[in-house]
């Protein structure tokens, strides 16, 4: 019984297709003279049924010569007793050429998805694999670059800190391309209540050491959690205020902001800097596509917040004015007030 159970429940709707065929079947050997619409429901809905489920090429074969078989016998009982032509057989190799051709497009179709699968999967292999080869080869040098740091001075020290900052940049970048490269794992996440009030706290107390120059606000009309990984929240947080930091000047405002929309937990960064061109805005959210701040970037940034956020089941929105500023919202469900 619990195979039958199973059984059905993975084929609930071939089985359920077959019981609509037969009834039509039926009433074609039945009511002969309207036997053209049910010939047509039991090829359309056939169609219709394979273009959701893709069967292996046997088990279609199988299918369209039962269909042709039973469609065809019924038209031609029906020519037979009414003593007209035939010509109606032509039917069933018509509609049995419709299927095959769109079998055809549909496997076509199936393959080219498993290959731009394959290829996604690929380049996420390489990612990981590239990303952690180089961490260990960049923590080592970055290791040795610090020490000489410590001892050079003059313009040997300066040219060691410009080598320390960029093992640094490597760095960031190794560790973004990993989260990117990991987002889709199941296990990418693992969330538990996390305080909204504290999160927004966490995030400002940071920066506010980092970019002292800035002139930072923290607003919390909000107190509540959402279920969410915190440490992943915080590097997307992370992200959005490192971007909003190179886009402001010192004495610039940015104003991190907890809230709620019905049930939405809603995080604002919005600082009072340079804005994003119209036309820049809809690419902001691709990789290496680097916005015009001073000091440059990665081109990851915003990738890897959109990634997090939407692990959440959740959204980013992002509105930006040139010369005036961005405000950007991590939308994250399942907010719960207290």
């Amino acid at each position: 019984m619990p195979g039958i159970r199973s059984l059905v429940a993975k084929r609930w709707p071939e089985l359920a297709w077959a019981a609509f065929a037969a009834a039509n079947v039926a009433v074609m050997l039945l009511l002969q003279s309207w036997q053209t619409v049910p010939f047509h429901f039991v090829w359309v809905s056939l169609t219709i049924l394979y273009g959701f489920r893709v069967w292996r090429p046997r088990a279609t074969a199988a299918v369209l010569v039962v269909v042709g078989v039973a469609t065809g016998y019924a038209l031609l009982r029906a020519a037979l007793d009414s003593g007209h032509g035939i010509d109606e057989m032509t039917e069933v190799p018509l509609m049995s050429a419709m299927f095959v051709a769109m079998v055809w497009h549909a496997r076509r179709r199936e393959v080219a998805t498993a290959e731009v699968r394959a290829a996604a999967e690929r380049e996420r292999e390489f990612i990981r694999d590239a990303s952690h080869l180089l961490r260990t080869p960049i923590t080592v040098a970055r290791g040795h670059a610090e020490l000489l740091a410590v001892t050079a001075d003059g313009q040997a020290g300066q040219d060691v800190a410009i080598i320390v900052e960029e093992l640094q940049r490597l760095s960031r970048i190794s560790d973004r391309l990993l989260v990117l490269a990991s987002a889709e794992h199941p296990r990418f996440t693992s969330v538990r209540p996390v305080s909204l009030p504290s999160l927004v706290a966490a995030t400002v107390r940071r920066w506010s050491v980092a970019a002292a120059d800035r002139d930072w606000a923290c607003e919390v009309p909000a107190a509540g959690s959402v279920r969410a990984d915190e440490e992943r929240l915080l590097a997307a947080l992370d992200a959005v205020v490192e971007n909003a930091i190179k886009a402001t000047q010192p004495g610039d405002r940015i104003v991190v902001r907890g809230l709620h929309d019905g049930a939405e937990a809603v995080v604002e960064v919005i600082d009072a800097g340079t804005g994003i061109a119209p036309e820049a805005l809809p690419r902001i959210f691709e990789r290496f596509a680097r916005q015009p701040h001073p000091g440059g970037g990665t081109g990851l940034g915003m990738p890897i917040v959109k990634a997090i956020v939407e692990a959440h089941g959740g959204r980013v929105d992002v509105a930006s004015v040139l010369g005036k500023g961005t405000a950007v919202r991590l939308r994250l469900p399942g907010f719960a007030p207290g």
